[in-house]
C-alpha cells in the first residue's frame, strides 16, 4: 500500500548504514511517512553478503535498528535513542542488488525509553526480517561529540527521492 513521503531524513559522511561517503556501506536513505513510519530504502551489494547472493544477518540487523531508532526522530530531532535490547527473527533470506524497504515505528513510549519494531521488506512486500528494540532517549550531545558540518550531517535531495513508498 502506498505511503505518502512527509520528510527525508538526514545522511552523514561516514556512518554505515547512512554514510554517503563510505564505500564500504549501505548508503541507506531515510523517509518519514504518513503514520508516523521511517522507510530506509537502500541496495546491497556484493561486500555486504554473508552468503552467496545474500545480505549478511548482521547487517540487516544494522539497517533494521537504525529505521527503528530514526522513527524517534519523527518532529523531535534533537532526541536520539541508544539500543538497549534487540531481538532479530530472520524468515527469508535477503537478496543482493535488489532496492530494499526496511520499515520501522515506535510502538511504546515512556519519558525516558521507547520500544520500537520494523521489518525488512522484499521487492515483492513480503517480510524477510523483522526485529524488536528498546531504546534509551538521549540528546545527540550526551552520546556523542558529533560534529554537524564536519560530518556534513544534512538531507541530502536526489532527483530519484520518491514522492510515496509502498509499505
Amino acid at each position: 500500500m502506498p505511503s505518502k513521503v512527509t520528510n527525508k531524513q538526514h545522511n552523514s559522511q561516514m556512518c554505515f548504514v547512512c554514510g554517503l561517503q563510505n564505500a564500504a556501506g549501505l548508503q541507506a536513505s531515510f523517509y518519514e511517512v504518513e503514520g508516523d513510519q521511517v522507510v530506509a530504502l537502500f541496495k546491497p551489494c556484493e561486500q555486504h553478503q554473508g552468503y552467496h547472493d545474500r545480505l549478511h544477518g548482521g547487517l540487516a540487523a544494522a539497517i533494521l535498528d537504525e529505521t527503528i531508532g530514526r522513527a524517534m526522530n519523527i518532529g523531535q530531532y534533537e532526541i536520539w535513542g541508544v539500543t538497549v535490547e534487540f531481538q532479530v527473527r530472520y524468515k527469508k533470506p535477503v537478496p543482493l542488488d535488489q532496492e530494499l524497504r526496511v520499515v520501522g515505528r515506535i510502538t511504546k513510549q515512556s519519558r525516558r525509553l521507547f520500544e520500537g519494531t520494523g521489518e525488512i521488506l522484499l521487492p515483492d512486500g513480503e517480510v524477510a526480517v523483522e526485529a524488536s528494540g528498546k531504546y534509551l532517549k538521549l540528546a545527540l550531545d550526551e552520546i556523542t561529540d558529533f560534529d554537524y558540518q564536519g560530518e556534513d550531517w544534512m538531507e541530502v535531495p536526489t532527483e530519484d527521492d520518491p514522492t510515496e513508498i509502498d509499505i
